[in-house]
């Protein structure tokens, strides 16, 4: 119950009730609602400048985390720069040029994206810089890796042409050393035994009694195993491939046929004396693009050091062949 409040009439000398006008109640209302609307309005404007809700600590503290996320997958990503880097050196300096293939340029490695731009939608925010730069390292990365991948995809082929390629090339001495009487000629000029006239002699004598196996210097296929080529016999004439071929003459017999496929140290005949021929020996050609070549640098893979300079040493004497 609100208290009745009086005043004194001096006129009238007596006390008389004060009685409250209804408007003036009402403007004191308004008056007192109106400031206390900006009361508040002020506070919670002030609290929204200087104090977080829970809900702005929150995305603060996940932006702050975004930040160190984004910070270490840079760190990351200089690491595997470093990694790719070493890589790309290995590719262009050692297998490449293992395998005779061109270098890829630094500048198609690490080339950028032209056309467009690639990452308009992240500008406009507080850390697109630190965005959009690591956004391209990732796709720099990315296309470094495809073409490392591509590269050595290439390589991959190239190292089994290779081994084809090492597995193909006569390679092997077609006579083991075990079985050998002597060598008796190599290439070069040498005195005919027949007609005693020095002339060119184009492959290698080897000595060796009647039946010595006589084996396939690498893997072909047979092109010729016949007795029609003159002054050969009995003779095997193995394709490598890559341009090589390997002549077998004199043999006693061979036990393979033409367009049969061999593998180095594959048995393809035995020594024998047949064609023009003085006594049992293998006679033994390599051709090189249908070019006669030397044989004596093809035994790397049969002979040691000592027996080579051995073979070398027989091989160079200008003495009579057997053919």
């Amino acid at each position: 119950m609100s208290k009745v409040k009086y005043y004194y009439d001096p006129d009238t000398l007596s006390y008389r009730k004060i009685e409250r006008k209804k408007r003036r109640t009402v403007k004191y209302i308004s008056l007192f609602l109106l400031a206390s609307a900006l009361f508040a309005f002020l506070f919670v404007f002030i609290a929204s400048q200087y104090i977080e809700s829970p809900r702005e600590k929150g995305l603060r503290h996940e932006l702050q985390n975004a930040q160190l996320q984004l910070e270490l997958l840079n760190k990351k990503m200089d690491e595997t720069e470093v990694v790719l880097a070493n890589i790309a050196e290995r590719d262009n300096n050692i297998y490449r040029l293992y395998f005779e293939a061109n270098p890829i340029p630094e500048e198609q490695r690490k080339a950028g994206f032209g056309g467009i731009n690639r990452y308009k939608d992240l500008e406009g925010f507080d850390n697109s810089k630190l965005i959009i730069e690591t956004h391209k390292r990732l796709d720099q990365i990315q296309k470094q890796i495809v073409v490392q991948s591509k590269s050595l995809d290439e390589i991959t082929k190239l190292a089994e042409e290779k081994e084809k390629l090492l597995t193909a090339i006569p390679a092997i001495q077609p006579v083991n050393n075990e079985d050998l009487t002597r060598m008796a000629s190599g290439y070069g000029i040498r005195t005919d035994p027949f007609t005693k006239v020095r002339k060119m002699h184009w492959g290698m004598d080897f000595t060796a009694p009647r039946g010595t196996p006589v084996y396939a210097s690498g893997d072909g296929v047979v092109e010729r195993a016949d007795n029609g080529a003159a002054g050969y016999g009995n003779h095997v004439r193995i394709n490598h491939g890559y341009g090589y071929v390997s002549l077998y003459a004199h043999l006693y017999k061979y036990n393979v046929r033409k367009n049969q496929k061999v593998k180095r140290g594959d048995i393809i005949g035995f020594v024998g004396s047949t064609g023009r021929s003085e006594a049992p020996h293998l006679h033994y050609e390599i051709f090189k693009d249908d070019q006669r070549i030397n044989p004596i640098n093809f035994y790397y893979g049969s002979l040691s050091a000592e027996e080579f300079n051995k073979l070398l040493e027989h091989a160079s004497l200008e003495n009579q062949s057997l053919d």
